[in-house]
Parts: structure tokens; C-alpha cells; sequence
């Protein structure tokens, strides 16, 4: 090991590297409030096991080894590399975004300068500015390295995600486009038919259902398109709304097929006044509602589709997250075809209600969506009629727990659930 201080400041480093290493504990404590501090989930779910949490600390055990020991680079097979990458595969899994993650590292180098620059003000001894200033290019060369396997490891199962999505994307493509050209030519067909004057009227009334079966097949096809180019913009050009707002929306949109099916479409009026991704949300939004006025129970005087919402956590399994909940009082799901709901092409009551039109695309685009930036969409069924689908969207921001607790100071009576 180099010794000389003209090569490299050894016993300023080394008492740098001693205080760092002592002081460990108590700046990764810091560390802990200042990401909590910024996201609205417990301090348990920012490192949710005691291996991952303690595995933190060797993160500043390895910076302090290489402020010491210049010689020993921090390379790919360094113990603290696999600990940083440990890090980016946990902030990948909880739906962290890049810049998150670069914002805990600048946080953690506030930290530790801070603490390196008060330090240097106590240590004994009459060292040149130019030894501080070595240690200090060291330190910062140290964390970089750090930075860079974390976030190099959480990019590249980013880039894997969004290859699998773009797979599975490439290949709803090729399906939708044949489903489009089958529709059209059955269309096209009909009309042919139409237009010949020895075709009898029920013949005429039977190629009339199928023009409007394949138009409404058409319809939908092409509105789910629309939405999941929505969802594929830029992140700097979403569009965020207030989650009522997008709910109004996503109602307003399915007012026509509600009348015509005579269901009444109800949002509750406790919706968190939270911001969510409009394109996402008003996607998933319509789909479930559409669902729930499509498979209506016409054996009923009252037909009805529901949206309400919660926010739940942090004292949950998962983070806090927006929690939305479309309800129905239609014909329900048979309890052997529920596993099978949001898988591609599948529609549960296909052979029992011949008339509703669609590709059995809608519940897998909306479970894609959601996924794609950290949520999740499942369904439940209640013990007597009708189905529940929910889905829910990641709330860390702080601004979001202010407006439900100002919600609720507000309004304090809850719409009632039908």
C-alpha cells in the first residue's frame, strides 16, 4: 500500500475512513428519513427485510474501504457492487422509477460529505488542502461507482420488462389486425348479400345482427387501441387529473351504451382527490364499466355499475397504493372460468351471451397497463350477484396523503355503496 504522501494523503484517509465507517449506523438512519420523508410508504417498505436493510451499511463500509485503500478498485466481482445491485432489483420490484432512484444516491452523498466536511474541522494534524482535496475526488469516484451498479442493474431489468411488454405488444398487434380484417370481411359479406333482391326478409333481418355485431366488434377494438396508445406516450407528456375527474370521464364516454342497456352508472362521491395517469386510469376505467353495462342482468328491474375507491397501506402487504373498484349487479362469473378472466382472448360468458361483441382483449390490456408502472388488477365475487373488478395504481406522494386526510376533515360522510 502507498504510503507516500505525495502519491496519495494515506493518514487523512485512513482517519476519514475510520470516522465513516464509525458513524455508519447513524447516516444510514439519516439516509432512511430522508427517502421517507419524500415517499408515502413506511419506513418498513422502504427496505422491507432485515437482510436488505442491513446490507446498507456495508454500501458505506465499501466507499470507506476504497477512500482507504486506493489500490483496491471497486470492480464487478467487489462485494458491495452485488449489495448496490441488490438495491436496484428492490427499487425495481416496488415500481421506482430512475430518477428515485438517483435522487436516494444524491441524498446519500449529501449525508456523507456533510458529515466527512464537519469531520475534517475536528481531525487533528496540519494536512494540505490538496490531501482533503484527494480524499474528496476519491469519495466522490467511490459513490459514482456505487451509483452506477445500482442503477445500471435497475435499467437493465427495466429494459427486460419492456421487451417482454413489447413482445407480448407486437404480438396483440397481429392479432387485433386479423380480428379487424375478419370483422370487415364479414361485413363486407353481409352487405353483399344485402344488396340482392331474392334474400328473404328474415335472411335480410339475421345479415342486419351480423353488420352490427362485427361494427360493434369493430368499435371496441379500436377504441382499445386507442387508449393503449395512450398509456405507450412519452412519460413527459402525461397527462394527470384528479381521479373524480377521470372517473366523470371514463362514465361520460359509456353514457350511450348505459342508456341502451338501461343501467345506471354510480360514482361514489368519496373518491380520493388524488392525481392519477389519466390515459391509464380512464382505460381501465372504461373497460371494467363496460364490462359491467355489457353483461347487465336483463332479469333485474334495476341495473346498476358502481366506481368507488380507497387508498390503502402502508400498514398493508404492499405499499400504499389507489385501490378503485368497479361493482356490478350483473350475471356474475361461473366459478370455473374465473382463473382464465384477464388472460389474452378469453371471454368467460362467450357461448351464453352470443350478442355482446368483443375480442377478449380488454381485461389483459388493462392488467398490461396497470403493471407497466407498478399497479395491479384482479377481481373479486361476492357471495350473492354480480362481480367486483378492482385495480389499483402506486400513492408514495406526499401531496396525495395531505389531500385524503384534507378529504376527510371536509367530508366526513361517506356515499353510501349500493
Amino acid at each position: 500500500m502507498p504510503t507516500d504522501p505525495n502519491n496519495y494523503p494515506f493518514q487523512l484517509a485512513a482517519i476519514l475512513s475510520d470516522r465513516l465507517r464509525a458513524a455508519k449506523q447513524e447516516l444510514v438512519t439519516q439516509w432512511l428519513a430522508r427517502i421517507t420523508a419524500r415517499v408515502a410508504i413506511s419506513t418498513k417498505r422502504v427496505f422491507p427485510t432485515h437482510e436488505l436493510l442491513n446490507h446498507i451499511p456495508l454500501l458505506i463500509e465499501g466507499i470507506a474501504g476504497y477512500l482507504k485503500r486506493p489500490e483496491r478498485d471497486i470492480d464487478a466481482k467487489a462485494p458491495v457492487v452485488a449489495k448496490a445491485m441488490e438495491l436496484g432489483a428492490l427499487r425495481h420490484t416496488q415500481g421506482f422509477d430512475a430518477y428515485e432512484l438517483l435522487k436516494e444516491y444524491e441524498m446519500l452523498g449529501a449525508i456523507i460529505f456533510a458529515f466527512l466536511t464537519d469531520t475534517a474541522e475536528t481531525i487533528p494534524g496540519d494536512f494540505a488542502r490538496r490531501d482533503f482535496l484527494v480524499c474528496w475526488e476519491r469519495l466522490g469516484q467511490a459513490m459514482e461507482l456505487i451509483r452506477q451498479a445500482t442503477v445500471s442493474h435497475f435499467l437493465r431489468l427495466s429494459s427486460t420488462q419492456i421487451n417482454e411488454r413489447e413482445n407480448r405488444l407486437r404480438k396483440f398487434n397481429r392479432t387485433v389486425a386479423h380480428e379487424l380484417k375478419n370483422n370487415v370481411t364479414a361485413i363486407t359479406a353481409a352487405s353483399t348479400a344485402l344488396a340482392e333482391q331474392w334474400i328473404a326478409p328474415e335472411e335480410r333481418k339475421e345479415f342486419d345482427q351480423i353488420i352490427a355485431r362485427n361494427a360493434e366488434s369493430l368499435r371496441h377494438a379500436l377504441e382499445n387501441l386507442e387508449s393503449l396508445s395512450r398509456t405507450q406516450a412519452d412519460s413527459r407528456h402525461c397527462r394527470n387529473v384528479m381521479l373524480p375527474e377521470a372517473a366523470s370521464e371514463a362514465v361520460r364516454e359509456l353514457e350511450d351504451a348505459a342508456k341502451a342497456k338501461r343501467v345506471n352508472v354510480r360514482v361514489a362521491d368519496d373518491l380520493p382527490p388524488i392525481e392519477v395517469d389519466a390515459a391509464v386510469v380512464e382505460l381501465c376505467l372504461m373497460n371494467y364499466v363496460s364490462n359491467g353495462i355489457k353483461y347487465s342482468d336483463e332479469a333485474k328491474p334495476e341495473r346498476w355499475v358502481s366506481i368507488a375507491a380507497t387508498v390503502e397501506g402502508p400498514d398493508t402487504e404492499r405499499d400504499r397504493e389507489v385501490v378503485i373498484r368497479v361493482t356490478d349487479n350483473g350475471i356474475g362469473i361461473p366459478a370455473d372460468r374465473r382463473e382464465q378472466l384477464f388472460h389474452e382472448f378469453y371471454r368467460a360468458h362467450d357461448e351464453t351471451v352470443t350478442e355482446a361483441a368483443g375480442t377478449g382483449l380488454g381485461l389483459s390490456i388493462v392488467r398490461e397497463t396497470v403493471e407497466s408502472i407498478g399497479g395491479r388488477a384482479w377481481a373479486e365475487f361476492p357471495a350473492d350477484t354480480g362481480t367486483v373488478f378492482a385495480f389499483s395504481v402506486p400513492s408514495r406522494r406526499r401531496e396525495d396523503i395531505q389531500a385524503i386526510k384534507g378529504s376527510t376533515t371536509s367530508s366526513p360522510e361517506k356515499a353510501d355503496r349500493p
